[in-house]
């Protein structure tokens, strides 16, 4: 149901892939609420999910663009303006991506090359995608701008890898750029650390089955879907949250502030055997 929370508002997703992302469920609440938007997304991403077939059906300009570019980004914000008329209300970055855990490196094995590429496609492009729209003054007076994080950025999952590290440096984009572009031009800059979710992206981490299985039941709420991670984006682009910025915003089912939960202690007593791998080894990580 409609609230009308975006009307008249002008917003890009970058992220969005396939039904599966988090990012195409927000582009298709914030066109319900009532907002205009385009969709960016790298070339080899449109060629290959469905982000084509989402613009058509929201009406969205989809534009080409490798986030980690500034070229790029400055392309995407200039063609946004224009073809939205006017200066943008609202981004959200959904951007991640680890070379390292798609090739199963270990933590303690890292290619640092890759390492590189991680840190650039899912946090520094997020600083570049803000550098770039505060010189073109592309986002208007109160406008909000949303990156995707998750708790691994505070605590240590087995799996998550570099990934952590990312998200990390995101958050910390977020305070540092917050106060700068906050007291200059009034924009707000948020995290939102989302439950595990299955996503083309979530899906590479090892034992994600597992892992959303675990803070399911440590949650008292339980796991917070993509389309209620969606909902709670659409709330901090709208003009309900205007004095709300550098924050990290834990939408998880409350699962960031517990320690242990009953139903987690009863699974974890089922199985004490020691994890080991094909050849018999225990695996501590």
């Amino acid at each position: 149901m409609s609230h009308n929370l975006l009307q008249g508002k002008r917003g890009i997703i970058f992220g969005a892939l396939n039904d599966m992302s988090i990012a195409w469920k927000v582009a298709e609440q914030a066109v319900e609420e009532g907002a205009t938007i385009t969709l960016s997304n790298t070339p080899m991403a449109i060629r290959m999910g469905d982000v084509e077939a989402l613009g058509k059906q929201l009406n969205a300009k989809v534009i080409a663009a490798d986030a980690t570019s500034v070229e790029d980004l400055q392309k995407v914000f200039e063609e946004s303006v224009d073809a939205l008329g006017g200066k943008i209300d609202f981004v959200l970055h959904s951007i991640g991506m680890s070379p390292n855990v798609r090739k199963k490196r270990r933590y303690d094995d890292l290619d640092y090359n890759m390492l590189e590429k991680t840190l650039d496609i899912s946090a520094i492009s997020f600083h570049k995608m803000l550098q770039v729209a505060k010189k073109m003054d592309a986002i208007a007076e109160y406008g909000s701008v949303v990156a995707l994080s998750y708790v691994a950025a505070q605590r240590t999952f087995f799996g998550y890898n570099d990934m952590a590290d990312a998200k990390s440096l995101l958050e910390s984009i977020t305070r540092s750029f917050g106060y700068i572009y906050g007291r200059e031009k009034c924009v707000r800059i948020n995290t939102v650390s989302q439950s595990p979710t299955i996503t083309t992206a979530g899906s590479g981490v090892k034992g994600m089955d597992n892992l959303m299985d675990f803070s399911d039941k440590m949650s008292p709420l339980g796991n917070a879907s993509a389309d209620e991670c969606a909902s709670y984006c659409i709330t901090l682009f709208s003009d309900l949250t205007r004095k709300v910025t550098m924050q990290n915003l834990y939408h998880d089912g409350g699962f960031s502030s517990m320690g242990m939960s009953l139903r987690a202690m009863n699974q974890y007593s089922k199985g004490l055997e020691e994890y080991t791998d094909e050849n018999g080894n225990i695996i501590y990580g």
